[in-house]
């Protein structure tokens, strides 16, 4: 069963990447038709304005880029909605249904990823001997005691 489980995930993570890119290149044309530009300038306009590089400063290794982190998920939800209701006004449904499927997972990924995260980390605790919550078991009601008999 392990191997068939392994080439089911396998599977599902390439039928999502190659969705992702196909809603990518999507949205590179949208982005070209509404700037005026071919598809290779609009691919480096928004590769430039994602991009993050390393950079090192005061001896720590930090990754910058021209859009700050918090606004990066808002910006790339905001595109896709926007190419969306592009592709729903044409009328061109199937690529409309790609992008609302990147959409939604784009929105979805965070808690897909904590919840994921949870179920792989409280499998390995039911190994290691620990409680599977998340506090450690420890419930600030309970006084934990130790008792001994005293011999005579």
């Amino acid at each position: 069963m392990p191997r068939r489980t392994i080439a089911v995930a396998l599977l599902v993570l390439a039928a999502l990447a190659s969705t992702l890119s196909y809603t990518g290149f999507l949205v590179v044309g949208v982005v070209a038709t509404y700037l005026e530009v071919g598809r290779v300038t609009a691919g480096l306009l928004l590769a430039a304005l994602l991009a993050r590089f390393p950079w090192i400063r005061q001896g720590k290794l930090r990754i910058v880029g021209v859009l700050p982190p918090p606004a990066r998920r808002p910006f790339i939800a905001g595109l896709l909605v926007l190419c969306l209701l592009h592709f729903l006004w044409w009328g061109d449904y199937v690529a409309a249904g790609f992008t609302g499927f990147a959409t939604a997972f784009l929105l979805a990924f965070p808690w897909l990823r904590r919840a994921m995260f949870d179920r792989m980390l409280s499998s390995v605790r039911a190994f290691t001997g620990r409680p599977a919550s998340g506090r450690g078991g420890d419930d600030g009601m309970v006084i934990d005691g130790e008792f001994r008999e005293k011999k005579d």
